[in-house]
């Protein structure tokens, strides 16, 4: 062998005269004292402005790139300063915060930028495009547009236009989310484990009563149940807040390693048996990852 792979082994090309040299190489060779001294330039900044440039450049050329150039710059691009800085620039935190606060910024960053609604279609715009395991009970699910007949505006969002609506038996419905294929890696999930927020509403009618019902999984590789939370069945009179809409949430934390998918379903039916869609209403469902 001829030591491949042996920095110390490997000849040098032998130097072409200047009569043999291209002269298409030459400006390469004369850029590089440019090269140098630009890098030689920034490696002598104080460290307060060298993290201001870093801060300039994508977050992937940071961790991909820069932090491969010296041991100063992997251990800036590893440290928590650079972090803040591009967090405050780009607004996910407020000028001026606490570096004491969160002890890492870098997870804090990539977790902020991944940051939304990971639930498709949660408002009934597409039908029942992307909901998965469905029940058409009674009469089955409907779309409908707010507020909807002896119902109430969604208030809350002005950008939510429809809600889904049940039958006089049981509508359920149910949406998994590939958390690794929405970008968020292994090592994180187990190790950081970043709290996983789900979120319903749902709404009556002001002239029937119905039944509500939200169960969220969080599965392993397998769907093995690691940690679950069911609302029970929530009983909707139909004189409460007048057919107004009512928040459900559930945080998950502490969940341990493995988590992988989360299943998202939710279920209503009327309580009066009334043919049509007497039943619970649900709207601007939502799951998020939270920084």
């Amino acid at each position: 062998m001829d030591g491949d792979g042996d920095p110390e082994s490997v000849g040098q090309p032998e130097e072409a005269s200047p009569e043999e040299q291209p002269e298409e190489d030459q400006p390469e060779e004369e850029d590089r004292p440019e090269e140098e001294e630009a890098a030689a330039y920034l490696d002598e900044l104080p460290e307060p402005l060298l993290l201001r440039v870093l801060a300039e450049l994508p977050a992937a050329q940071l961790v991909q790139a820069c932090r491969l150039v010296c041991l100063r710059w992997k251990e800036l691009v590893d440290g928590a300063p650079l972090w803040l800085l591009k967090c405050q620039q780009e607004g996910l935190v407020a000028e001026g915060g606490a570096e004491d606060e969160r002890d890492h910024w870098q997870q804090f960053y990539f977790l902020s930028k991944r940051r939304r609604n990971l639930l498709r279609n949660p408002c009934g715009e597409e039908d029942l495009e992307g909901w998965c395991d469905v029940e058409h009970g009674g009469d089955g699910w409907r779309v409908e547009e707010l507020p909807g007949d002896c119902g109430a505006e969604f208030t809350h969002d002005d950008s939510i236009k429809k809600f889904f609506v049940s039958s006089f038996e049981w509508c359920r419905k149910a949406q998994v989310i590939d958390l690794r294929a929405e970008g968020y890696w292994e090592e994180l999930l187990d190790t950081t484990q970043p709290a996983i927020v789900a979120k319903d509403w749902y709404s009556g009618r002001s002239d029937a009563g119905c039944l509500y019902e939200l169960t969220v999984k969080l599965l392993s590789e397998h769907e093995d149940v690691l940690a679950e939370f069911n609302s029970g069945q929530v009983v909707v009179t139909q004189d409460a807040d007048e057919g107004g809409w009512t928040e459900i949430s559930h945080t998950f934390t502490d969940y341990g390693p493995g988590v992988r998918f989360v299943r998202f379903e939710h279920a209503g039916q009327d309580s009066v048996y009334w043919k049509g869609w007497f039943g619970a209403r649900m709207t601007n469902s939502s799951v998020w990852v939270e920084p």
